[in-house]
């Protein structure tokens, strides 16, 4: 009976945690690199090792095992407030054309480009607006082979409602930066009404989610339709106005300021700045289930997650080179 009781008490204890309590941490970390500063995302390459991109510096670091290296240093970035060299993309025809695609902060605008390792990018689409603030910056390929990219509404929040504007939008476009096929309006724009998209993620029956970052209310977890229009700077988190489609969670802007999105063994696993911990949030068949808090204020400042080729799950840190000991750092986990 007092097994029972036991028993019954743990469950009610666990059914009730608030969303912002940690969990049981997954069981192994290992540092693949550190001394960094300020990673930012990561793309994987057919032969298990990646490509890390440091925002100030504008390198492209390849690390391979463990060791890092420099692999491209990309010309024109304008490292300011959160701008700077952001996303990173390999092409899913790498074998065959060896492409890579990034996303950075230029003198005028926030522009997206392509190169090979040892040639010289080429710009492919310009005139995403920027600022020291929400130049958004994730580049991601999904499974229909297309480019897609979160902008911000770079501190103009008409940005975001402007359909003229690349501003505060999911973009998605061929590998050669032109509208994609069925993009609902034929332009670049795939969804409108963001204000800061930092994570771009599929599951395996075709989801595609969004990390966007709230201003000073709720940061979001959004399920992305073609041409939905998610509401900023009308709504910001949940409104219930039928004109926008609401997130599927919200959080405070001290549990998270969400940052790169992965899915990872039927999870999404969300990296969180501010909130300085990593979101992980089972996936349903109707949508997501409650999250979980792992590594709360161990890592300080989390910035991307992503799915290694090896099966374990890859997380970047943004603490700057001071910002804790050892600098930032790539790690990998089981999850």
């Amino acid at each position: 009976m007092r097994r029972r009781l036991r028993l019954l008490l743990a469950a009610t204890t666990v059914a009730a945690l608030p969303l912002g309590t940690a969990a049981a941490e997954p069981a192994a970390v290992r540092v693949i690199a550190q001394n960094l500063a300020y990673t930012w995302g990561v793309g994987f390459l057919p032969d298990g090792s990646a490509l890390v991109t440091e925002r100030n510096s504008a390198r492209v670091l390849a690390i391979k095992g463990t060791a890092v290296s420099t692999a491209a240093t990309i010309p024109g970035v304008r490292p300011a407030g959160e701008g700077g060299l952001l996303g990173i993309a390999i092409s899913p025809k790498y074998a065959s054309d060896g492409l890579i695609f990034v996303y950075y902060t230029a003198a005028s605008d926030n522009r997206i480009a392509r190169f090979k390792l040892g040639q010289t990018p080429q710009v492919i689409v310009t005139g995403i607006p920027k600022a020291g603030i929400h130049n958004g910056g994730r580049l991601a390929f999904g499974p229909d082979g297309h480019l897609y990219a979160g902008t911000g509404d770079a501190g103009n929040t008409a940005n975001s409602q402007n359909p003229s504007s690349l501003g505060g939008k999911i973009l998605r476009m061929t590998a050669e930066g032109r509208p994609a096929p069925n993009n609902p309006t034929g332009t670049l724009v795939y969804s409108l009404g963001h204000r800061n998209v930092q994570g771009l993620a599929w599951d395996g029956k075709g989801r595609m989610f969004a990390s966007e970052l709230g201003q000073n209310a709720q940061d979001e977890l959004n399920q992305i339709q073609a041409g939905a229009n998610y509401g900023w700077p009308t709504c910001e988190g949940r409104c219930g106005n039928p004109r926008f489609k609401d997130p599927l969670l919200t959080w405070t802007t001290a549990q998270a300021s969400p940052s790169g999105i992965a899915v990872y063994n039927n999870s999404i696993y969300m990296a969180a700045l501010r909130g300085q911990r990593l979101w992980r949030i089972p996936l349903t068949d109707s949508g997501v289930g409650t999250p979980t808090a792992l590594y709360q204020g161990t890592y300080g400042r989390i910035r991307d997650a992503a799915a290694a080729p090896d099966k374990t799950l890859w997380v970047l840190t943004s603490n700057g080179p001071t910002g804790v000991a050892g600098g930032d750092k790539v790690l990998s986990t089981d999850g």
